[in-house]
């Protein structure tokens, strides 16, 4: 009895769920059995190609509380397009694409008003920052991991560090771009490298990297393990079973999802000065384990840079008199201040393009060794050690009592022996982290705040500091 008690509960719960709470998974058969692999999950929305809309389909997952939502692609048969997804029983539509100039716009309207919900998945250019949808989504994303050559060792960045491929910068901008107070949810859906078997580890990979940063992968799988999976074949179950259990991890976290970045480093960049970039100056400093806040132009403020002790303005053209002297008063204050090369400016972002030309990364490599000097060995937040594989994002609770330092690691094996110096002197410190308990960690004495020591870690754990005030 309470098992089923249990099981309808959770049917209610997500049946309640908005669009900013749905977690979405591309789904590769219509069979209502295979409803059964996300039955207890932290799924609670698939995505489904035009030829899988089916009403029986629709039924099964209604009634599991599952949202379901339909994949529309340009050059799709666009007739009676709200129709088709009624009788289908879904919930809504997925525009995936580049669709040619406002059409997505009067196609989306007509979907609106037959009260089904869209979710515009266009190019990074075209995202709405200002006024977003509750779901913000773009189907260009790099395929996250440690780049390697050719001989099979690691690319070097332009920091020095092995290149890890992220969209964690993207996303840190996107973040700190939308509105204060934004339950807006961002989607990445991008697809695995093509004609690949995938590993699992990799698949772990891309949901961490955008759940870090509170946003969701579009778990979208590769030709092999969709058949394995829809088969039901064990190992694939596994590989699935795993896939859950760190989205299950991340949408347990609750209060650091929407925890506003932490640190003494304000990047001052925005649309137009490479903010939707993957692999640009966020990226590079982020390697280096500086906590560092992204701070769009309309957000520079007094109270915005309150926290900061150093900042980069990446573009001085692009500001207001009033907000550069905002940065005037932030310097007068002591805080330490790097502006761009004169005459120096972002390339303008194609549409069709996501990371930098490789002429273009030689000339902001001028920039990148400017903050690296300038950040130098200071603790701007926290400072990571034994960690090349494994990238950061550091945040703090409103009332600044506690602080949260998300670790994901980009390596197809656990990382041992990981240090943190965090800034500031912080009472206790524990570790939560996929499949294990949480647990304290023993805290000791740094120069600049408190220290602790991780024996191991695997793809993702989140270390949280409370002061005891």
């Amino acid at each position: 009895m309470v098992r089923v008690f249990v099981c309808l509960l959770a049917v209610a719960i997500s049946s309640l769920a908005g669009p900013a709470d749905w977690v979405p998974a591309r789904w590769y058969s219509n069979d209502p059995a295979t409803l059964e692999l996300v039955r207890g999950t932290a799924v609670n929305c698939l995505v489904l190609d035009r030829g899988l809309w089916s009403p029986a389909f629709g039924e099964k997952a209604a009634a599991l509380g599952v949202t379901l939502l339909g994949s529309v692609k340009p050059g799709e048969e666009l007739e009676e397009l709200a129709a088709k997804a009624s009788a289908a029983k879904l919930k809504g539509l997925v525009f995936e694409g580049a669709f040619p100039g406002d059409s997505l716009d009067r196609i989306a309207a007509s979907v609106k008003d037959s009260h089904l919900a869209v979710v515009k998945m266009g190019p990074r250019t075209r995202l709405n920052l200002v006024s977003p949808d509750e779901v913000v989504a773009t189907f260009q994303g790099v395929w996250p991991g440690i780049n390697a050559a050719e001989d099979g060792s690691a690319k070097a960045a332009p920091s020095g560090a092995p290149w890890i491929d992220t969209n964690t910068g993207f996303l840190r901008f996107v973040r700190a771009a939308l509105p204060a107070g934004s339950k807006s949810r961002v989607w990445m859906g991008y697809a695995p490298p093509a004609k690949q078997v995938i590993p699992v580890a990799r698949y772990l990979q891309a949901i961490a990297d955008a759940e870090m940063l509170g946003a969701h992968w579009l778990i979208t799988l590769d030709g092999e393990m969709s058949k394995r999976l829809m088969a039901r074949e064990e190992k694939a179950v596994d590989a699935w079973k795993k896939m859950t259990a760190v989205l299950s991890y991340f949408q347990a976290q609750g209060e650091w999802r929407e925890a506003s970045a932490y640190g003494g480093l304000a990047l001052v960049q925005d649309v137009d000065s490479g903010g939707l970039y993957s692999g640009g100056i966020l990226d590079m400093i982020s390697v280096k384990h500086t906590p560092v806040m992204a701070v769009p132009r309309r957000k520079l403020n007094d109270a915005g840079m309150k926290q900061a002790k150093m900042a980069v303005n990446v573009d001085p053209t692009l500001l207001s008199d009033e907000q550069k002297e905002v940065l005037r008063r932030f310097t007068r204050g002591g805080g330490t201040l790097l502006t761009a090369p004169p005459g120096w400016k972002f390339p303008q972002q194609r549409e069709d393009q996501i990371t930098l030309d490789k002429e273009d990364v030689k000339i902001l490599d001028q920039i990148w060794k400017e903050v690296n000097s300038m950040t130098g060995r200071h603790n701007l937040g926290a400072r990571l050690f034994n960690v090349a594989s494994v990238l950061s994002y550091l945040a703090a609770s409103a009332d600044g009592t506690r602080v949260a330092l998300q670790l994901v690691s980009y390596s197809d094996y656990e990382v041992e022996n990981v240090t943190v110096h965090l800034l500031g002197k912080w009472k206790s410190v524990k570790l939560l982290a996929p499949g294990r308990a949480e647990r304290s960690l023993p805290v000791f004495e740094t120069d600049d705040g408190t220290g602790v020591e991780l024996d191991r870690l695997g793809v993702a754990g989140v270390l949280v500091a409370e002061s005891g005030r």
